[in-house]
This record gives structure tokens, sequence and C-alpha cells, in this order.
């Protein structure tokens, strides 16, 4: 009879560890639930990311400055308004510049009437000499004051365009038609030369300049396209296109220039994010970038099999575009890779895989 009991009881054990062991094989084999996308064969564009500015392209952005410290007598235009080309916009009032070229235009006058006798007086005298009245002293001695007066009129006739040039820009005139982006003064300020007192520019003219990393300077060419967003607005992004390579790089911040003509109307001075198209790479085979996962500096991904599990595989990057990446190895065309609930998800498991 007890030989009987021991041999239920070990049966009993027998039975409940059998139950533990099918238990643990169920709930081991017990699909993963994930998210997949299809690798897909197409091009690829890498991405040059930068912040920069809009601002008026060369041309196209004039600031009205005081020829030198004058009073605003007038000023026609406020912020915002539409301006024609020739539309007189700021008056000033300098009695300097008013004396200075009346000043010039004396020293002219009597620069061209020192000409005029000298020019006279060396006829004069080359004739007499020719009848052996004059000395050839006397001719030399014209001659040289001939030449004199034709450099004192040169000096005196550059002098007195450059005060023409200063005292025209006391009657300053829009040269484009535009929209006055900036005003500084009003009417009786008082303004030293130089100063800047309002700005025009053209919004059918306008241009990003965006700091790049050096390093990534020799990846921007000419001509190729640009997305340009606004910080903060919830508007789509802007197009643009690459208007010349970056020259000079700033050995303080580590970046280069680059212009990039924009295709829309902004106001000069927001601040834009940048994507600037670089490398390309048609027939790519393409995945989504968080399908990449990566260990002791090897990249890898997890392609679902015709038994719904996941193999870990390693690939080769390419290029990279925003939240896509280039795969050059290790992966084909219409395999399924892994995109959610890939961190720390075992090699082999089985998954139930749903469309991203």
């Amino acid at each position: 009879m007890r030989r009987r009991v021991i041999g239920i009881a070990l049966a009993c054990v027998a039975a409940a560890a059998c139950g533990r062991k099918e238990a643990e094989e169920t709930e081991t084999q017990a699909a993963v639930p994930v998210q997949a996308a299809v690798v897909r064969q197409g091009t690829i564009t890498a991405s040059i990311h930068a912040t920069g500015l809009v601002e008026g392209a060369p041309g196209a952005d004039w600031t009205a400055t005081a020829p030198q410290q004058a009073r605003v007598a007038e000023i026609r235009a406020a912020a915002g308004d539409v301006v024609r080309k020739g539309q007189l916009l700021v008056v000033f009032d300098s009695p300097p510049l008013r004396t200075d070229l009346a000043t010039r235009q004396g020293d002219l006058a009597q620069a061209q009437a020192r000409l005029t006798t000298a020019r006279r007086e060396h006829q004069r005298l080359s004739r007499l000499l020719e009848r052996g009245i004059a000395s050839r002293k006397e001719v030399d001695e014209a001659q040289k004051e001939l030449l004199d007066a034709e450099a004192a009129l040169r000096t005196a006739t550059e002098a007195q365009a450059a005060a023409e040039e200063l005292s025209s820009r006391a009657r300053a005139t829009a040269p484009f038609d535009g929209i006055v982006a900036q005003r500084w003064h009003s009417a009786g300020d008082l303004v030293d030369a130089n100063e800047h007192v309002l700005r025009v520019i053209d919004p059918q003219r306008l241009q990003v300049t965006a700091a790049v990393p050096a390093a990534e300077a020799p990846r921007i060419v000419v001509g190729r396209p640009a997305q340009v967003t606004v910080s903060g607005s919830a508007s789509g992004p802007l197009t643009a296109r690459v208007l010349g390579q970056p020259a000079l790089v700033d050995p303080a911040t580590g970046t280069a220039s680059v212009r990039l003509r924009l295709d829309a109307s902004l106001a000069v001075g927001t601040p834009v994010e940048v994507e600037i198209a670089a490398e390309e790479q048609q027939g790519a085979l393409i995945v989504p970038a968080e399908a990449v996962v990566s260990e002791g500096g090897q990249a890898a991904v997890f392609v679902v099999d015709a038994t719904k599990h996941a193999r870990r595989r390693a690939v080769v990057l390419g290029l990279r575009s925003g939240a896509q990446v280039q795969v050059k190895s290790g992966v084909k065309a219409g395999e399924a890779v892994v995109v959610k609930g890939v961190q720390e998800l075992p090699d082999g498991a089985l998954v139930a895989a749903s469309a991203s």
C-alpha cells in the first residue's frame, strides 16, 4: 500500500512538472506585437540641416543713411508702406553740406578760370617765341603753369562731383519698387553720418543666408533644392534653391555661410530652419531609420521571415534623409523589417506584425 501511495505521488509531481513546462513553452511561443514596414527601392537624397535668416537679395535691399551729421527734415514713409522707384522718402537738412557744395563749386569755377588764363598765356608766349621776342624760359614757365592749372581743374572737378554726390543723398529716393522693412527715425531727429534711417526691400527678391557646419560645406552644390521652414510655424515648408557655394569659414563659429534663393515672401529677419539637398542615390534600398538598431558599432535590423519570426540581420547603411535611411547590404526589396517594438526584441522571436 505504501509503495502504491509513493507511486501516485511521483506521478502527480511529474504531471505538475509537465504542466509547468507546457505553460512555459506556451508563454515562450506567444507572438510579440510589433509594427513592420516593407523595404522599398527608390531614390534617397541626403540633406544638410542649417539655421538661417531671411534677407533681401543683393540689389533688393537698400537703406537710406545720412550723408553726414544732419537733421531729418522729412520722412515720407512708415514701416510696411509700399513704395515706388524714384519716390522721395527722406529729406535731410545739413547746412554744412550746402556750404561745402557751394565752396566746391567756387573752387571749380576758379580752376576753370585759371586754366583759361594759363592756356592763353602759353599760346601768346609761344607765338612771341617764334618771332624772337619771348625767351624759351618764359615759354617753359607758361607750359608748367598750364600743366598745373589742368591738374588743379581735375582735382576741383573730382571734389565738386563728390560734394554733389554727397549732397544728392540729402534727398533719398527709392531705388526700386518695394516695401519699407524698417524705420529707425522720425522727422526732427538729429542723426550722425551714415546712420540708418529707413530700409526698403523688394519682397519679390528674397534670399536665405544659412550657416552650415564647415565640414558640410563641400557637400553644398549650386542649384540644389532646399526646404525652408519658419521656426515655430504650423505652415508647411517653403521651397528654395542654392545660389552659391560657401566661400569663407567663420573661425569663431566653425560655420560657412551659404545663400539660397527663396521662392516665397517672408519678413526680412525671420529666423528659419533649412534642409538642403546634398547627395542623391537612385535605386537604393530604403527603410525607416527607426528600424535600425546598433550594438558595438554594428547596425542591424530585424527581418520578419515567412514563419513570422523576427531574425536579427547585420546591415551596412548609406545615405540618410530625415526618417529614412539607405541600406547598402543585408536586406532585399520587399522584405518586412520591424520598426515598432524593435528595442529588446529577442533574435528569432515569434511576432505578430502590423503595418506601420
